[in-house]
């Protein structure tokens, strides 16, 4: 990802209010980051992005190194003119195929080490917004994979907080590879919890099957559960999706979808009326 091809906008200094980490000791290390930055006029939701910018020099001679993180919560300046900026970043380190030798990820270590008072570069935002329906008796579907549910924090949290008498189906299908890499679905953090007792809203696990955790996570399993309700939401005339976390769930909505339809070429054909009438949304990655 360079810089370069994003590098459009102000650019903001931000200082690191709290740093959390939100899945339970023994799993993979994700943090939830509260940032703070004096800018009147920066606004981002729920389905952007901002871009963190660590300062280099970085291997092959970079200046800086890039990287895009969603918003896990909506940011508008208060009165005062200071805004907040929530990022959920999971701690990454990579084995090299040919060498077997194990790098740390730049831009993900480098915001999990940082500490309260300590300053960054971001600017943006980027990306459209995951829109709310005006129309409160719109169902909605979130699909998220990993980290691609924090983008689905913030939604939920801006939906009830403006429209509580909501009366759509609100249906969220979060995938891990296990019960503690759920994000704010854990017993560290579950920020959900205060939206169970909602009779509009359900949230269903995608776990890897037991006993083979490096198995793919059965996102495809969890909806095909539910198969009666998903294909008559997917069916209705104003039914949005929104789809969040790493590129390859595409594929597999894809064939558990066309499964629902009937056929592939009935899903495509359904897809692009999503597409078309913009009630389809994703932020893939």
């Amino acid at each position: 990802m360079r810089l370069q091809d994003y590098d459009h906008g102000q650019r903001f200094v931000a200082t690191l209010l709290a740093t959390q980490r939100i899945t339970p000791a023994g799993s993979v290390e994700v943090r939830e980051l509260r940032l703070e930055l004096a800018a009147p006029d920066f606004r981002a939701t729920a389905g952007q992005s901002v871009g963190v910018i660590v300062p280099g020099p970085h291997a092959l001679g970079h200046a800086h190194h890039f990287r895009l993180y969603s918003l896990a919560a909506d940011c508008e300046p208060d009165a005062s003119g200071i805004a907040h900026v929530t990022l959920c970043v999971r701690r990454c380190n990579y084995i090299d195929e040919y060498s077997g030798e194990e790098y740390r990820g730049v831009a993900s270590n480098y915001l999990c080490d940082l500490q309260p008072g300590d300053r960054i570069t971001i600017n943006g935002p980027f990306g459209l917004p995951f829109e709310i329906p005006a129309d409160p008796a719109t169902d909605l579907l979130l699909i998220s994979m990993g980290t691609g549910i924090a983008p689905f924090r913030a939604f939920v949290a801006g939906l009830y907080r403006r429209h509580p008498d909501w009366q759509g189906k609100v249906r969220l299908f979060h995938g891990a590879m296990s019960g503690l890499e759920l994000l704010y679905m854990n017993d560290e953090r579950d920020d959900f919890g205060e939206y169970y007792d909602r009779a509009t809203f359900q949230a269903f696990k995608a776990l890897s099957p037991r006993p083979h955790w490096a198995d793919p996570i059965a996102m495809d399993y969890a909806i095909e559960e539910r198969a009666a309700e998903v294909r008559e939401m997917l069916a209705g005339e104003s039914c949005r999706v929104y789809v969040a976390g790493k590129a390859d769930i595409l594929e597999t909505l894809d064939r558990v979808f066309a499964g629902l339809a009937g056929s592939p070429d009935a899903w495509q054909e359904r897809k692009e009326r999503l597409r078309a009438e913009r009630r389809w949304f994703e932020l893939v990655y």
